[in-house]
């Protein structure tokens, strides 16, 4: 590990040190893990999604005694885990040697989405200050974008890192449409997508026709950029956008229709290109919560494939683990972990 990195691991444990270990700010949740295998948890919808289900992995709650979780971001170099419990204004970190989770930064700008760039450093999506900003090794922290044209972002939301170093976002206005998580405040752009360039931090706007643009995500070659569009009538939408090594996007098409009781959120993308969503009730008449919270897993060609079933409704998700095969899902309080027979894109 280089000397950069094992300032920023410091930093984070200095800033989790501060504040109280484990001091929950909202009710826990009571979950007890299967005691059998195959976990009855993880459902095969298609004969393929056998091969990525773990006989005798069960799903695991982490960590509970939040308001509403997002954004989790793994560091393998430190093994530990970032999220945001946006409502209660914090980043938190779940250490995975010693199981334990602490405050790592409160306040913390009541951030959404988390990425690491190529450096390994911090990346994050602020609802209160309404920017995108960058934390150091030593832990201060770099704006890198607040303004577009010279107008606010609404409420930069979830985050992805490219090859090249490209940092590309999301920006509707769901933090500043109440104070639940953030500052209610009237949006000066539309909503869109938006590309930050590695060099010289400038920012384009790469699309600007969805409706509450949410999770995004390449597939494993980059040659397609994946976005939920959350505000799609009647139900939410995934969309799929060939993406050029100019960085041009073309030929959108629709990838996967929730159509129906489920809803789409943040997700991710193996290494097999399946999309691993975070998934939960559209609240359309009908729709049971009970069967419908969790992860839908879907192949690359927008096929469900299988289910993880949580009692809680799952809006994002991460790969961790030193292998890149332990499944973090951030729930409404809590943070569940599954051990999976496949491996995180990077």
């Amino acid at each position: 590990m280089d000397a950069q990195r094992r300032h920023l691991l410091k930093a984070g444990a200095a800033m989790g040190a501060v504040a109280a270990s484990g001091q929950a700010l909202a009710q826990a949740f009571d979950f007890k893990a299967a005691q059998r295998y195959p976990d009855p948890a993880v459902e095969i919808l298609d004969p393929s999604f056998g091969k990525y289900r773990l006989f005798s992995s069960t799903v695991e709650q982490v960590a509970t005694g939040f308001r509403w979780v997002e954004g989790p971001v793994y560091f393998a170099d430190g093994r530990y885990l970032l999220f945001s419990d946006i409502p209660n204004n914090r980043i938190i970190k779940f250490d995975e040697t010693s199981n334990q989770w602490s405050v790592f930064r409160s306040p913390a700008n009541f951030t959404n989405g988390h990425c690491r760039d190529k450096q390994g450093r911090l990346i994050s999506c602020e609802h209160l200050t309404r920017r995108v900003t960058r934390t150091e090794y030593d832990g201060s922290i770099t704006v890198l974008a607040d303004r577009y044209q010279g107008k606010r972002f609404n409420s930069p939301n979830d985050i992805i890192c490219k090859s090249d170093g490209s940092l590309w976002f999301t920006d509707p206005p769901f933090g500043i449409a109440g104070d639940w998580e953030g500052d209610k405040a009237a949006s000066e752009l539309p909503h869109a997508v938006y590309r930050i360039d590695p060099k010289d931090n400038s920012v384009t706007q790469v699309i600007a026709d969805l409706n509450g643009p949410n999770g995004l995500a390449f597939s494993p070659d980059e040659k397609k950029l994946y976005i939920i569009e959350s505000r799609a009538q009647p139900y939410r939408v995934m969309w799929a956008y060939d993406l050029g090594a100019d960085g041009q996007l073309g030929n959108k098409t629709k990838l996967i229709d929730a159509n129906g009781p489920g809803a789409l959120d943040g997700f991710k993308v193996d290494v097999d290109g399946n999309i691993w969503a975070g998934w939960g009730s559209s609240g359309a008449p009908g729709a049971d919560p009970s069967k419908l919270d969790g992860v839908r897993v879907f192949n690359a060609q927008g096929k469900a494939i299988g289910h993880i079933h949580l009692p809680e409704r799952c809006p994002n998700l991460c790969f961790g683990g030193p292998k890149r095969n332990r499944l973090y899902m951030a729930s409404s309080h809590s943070v569940y972990a599954l051990y999976v027979e496949t491996r995180g894109a990077v």
